[in-house]
């Protein structure tokens, strides 16, 4: 790890990345891309050392209170977190100060900030977003070996539903010709109707590879999946959107199962949700107003 002075912490869509680089190490990610510009190893990872105090600042400035969210050039909950705090310092700087609050992940460390989301949520909304994209354990600990499973992710958005933070799963990506099965499909919907989640991100089934991800994407598919590197190059080339075969299959399962039991899943009408700021002019001011 190593720490870094920055100009700024919110983008113009309020968006904040408070580090760079992962340590989860899915084998897909898009974050690798060199079109990030990421300036040192992915795995060495880059603190924000003024992020808290830039986005106090930030805040203090803000005529209108909005959302505020994490970005995609990190999970927010990486082991790092657990030392530096700069998701709770900055979950506490929202409540404080009056702002609504979305957050992605695949770590179940989210519950650790349990009191924080609860509080944001009375006043305004706080909303935890999480990926999942295998039902599979054993699949789930070859392609994001470093972070909790689906099955502990599972048991996080439950617990995030009883506490009554709303919950978003993106259901991406799903790798042609490993995981864009039926069978697997199915088995997260029923994981996402059990947790009671409020709506599921889904473009289509299938992964994105640039420069940059790709290379590491083919180099993991060497050693964990030896011969799927030759059939992607002879399927897909150089392509950017390597659709799955059962792509228009898979997406008509996908939104019969959430229409059937409301689930959101337009994700224009999601990404609306997630990005409205609520007012809850009700609720008495409690001990966080110290934060």
């Amino acid at each position: 790890m190593h720490f870094k002075n920055v100009k700024g912490i919110l983008s113009s869509s309020n968006n904040m990345n408070l580090y760079r680089g992962c340590l989860h190490g899915c084998i897909y990610c898009d974050s690798r891309s060199k079109c990030y510009h990421m300036e040192h190893d992915f795995e060495d990872i880059e603190i924000k050392a003024n992020a808290i105090e830039l986005l106090e600042n930030t805040l203090k400035r803000k005529r209108k209170k909005c959302m505020l969210s994490t970005g995609a050039m990190t999970d927010p909950y990486i082991p790092l977190e657990n030392e530096i705090k700069n998701v709770r310092k900055a979950l506490s700087l929202a409540y404080q100060y009056g702002f609504g609050f979305t957050l992605i992940t695949k770590s179940n460390r989210v519950l650790r900030d349990l009191d924080l989301l609860k509080a944001i949520n009375e006043k305004t909304k706080c909303v935890v977003q999480m990926t999942l994209t295998t039902y599979d354990e054993d699949l789930c600990k070859k392609i994001e070996p470093n972070v909790s499973t689906t099955k502990e992710r599972v048991i996080a958005l439950k617990k995030l539903h009883e506490a009554g933070i709303p919950t978003v799963v993106w259901l991406c990506p799903i790798l042609p010709f490993i995981n864009d099965t039926e069978e697997n499909i199915r088995g997260i919907l029923e994981y996402c109707i059990e947790a009671k989640v409020c709506g599921i991100i889904c473009f289509e089934m299938g992964v994105t590879l640039r420069e940059g991800n790709r290379e590491y994407f083919y180099k993991q598919l060497d050693r964990l999946f030896p011969q799927m590197k030759e059939k992607y190059i002879r399927t897909y080339g150089m392509q950017y959107q390597l659709s799955s075969p059962n792509n228009q299959k898979l997406m008509k399962l996908f939104h019969q199962l959430c229409k059937d039991n409301g689930i959101m899943h337009d994700n224009k009408q999601i990404f609306a949700y997630l990005n409205k700021f609520e007012n809850k002019n009700n609720i008495q001011l409690s001990l966080f107003d110290q934060l």
